[in-house]
């Protein structure tokens, strides 16, 4: 299967106003800022949102977002095995922001997220170095757990798809609020 089509930021923001905004990431990072106007369809959930997605696409064009562009390209493979078309956002959130563009947040809340990327480089890095020091200071056995993080981030890359993301989006401050995912399928329905 090809590559989804990709909008730049230019395109995007030029046609803002007419596109069907899917933000597939977490609700936390939703809540950290997101573009004007999109809807919180978690990437775990777009299967279930499928029937309005596709609703929402016959009457005109759907972009999927995310904070890179690596879920949204996923979210948009998934959508076209199931007859959606579907572009995805060049660079996603952060080349948006990058760009100067706004960010929204949805009202109440209380702080801004670290995004997903930034939790898993943490969490990976904070584990490798771990292991490494308990290996030296208590016992070599412990550099298994550096060994374990590395055999995970080359999996991941090869796979596209990261389970420690997927732990990490289970955590209380990732799930700052519940997506209202039935409100967004009704947004979608009368599209």
């Amino acid at each position: 299967m090809t590559a989804p089509t990709a909008l730049g930021i230019d395109e995007a923001r030029t046609r803002l106003n007419e596109l069907t905004v899917i933000d597939v990431r977490t609700p936390g990072e939703f809540a950290g800022g997101h573009l004007p106007g999109a809807l919180n369809v978690p990437l775990d959930r777009i299967r279930r949102a499928l029937p309005d997605i596709r609703h929402a696409a016959a009457r005109g064009d759907v972009l999927v977002v995310c904070a890179s562009g690596a879920r949204s390209e996923n979210a948009c493979r998934i959508l076209a095995e199931n007859g959606v078309a579907t572009a995805t956002l060049s660079g996603g959130t952060a080349a948006w922001a990058a760009g100067g563009n706004e960010l929204r947040r949805p009202e109440g809340t209380p702080r801004a997220t670290w995004s997903m990327e930034r939790q898993v480089r943490f969490t990976a890095g904070t584990v490798v170095l771990l292991g490494l020091l308990l290996g030296l200071l208590v016992h070599p056995a412990f550099q298994i757990l550096s060994a374990a993080i590395a055999g995970g981030l080359v999996f991941s890359a090869l796979t596209d798809t990261c389970g420690m993301a997927a732990m990490l989006a289970r955590l209380p401050h990732n799930r700052t609020r519940a997506a209202d995912l039935g409100a967004t399928l009704e947004v979608l329905r009368s599209r």
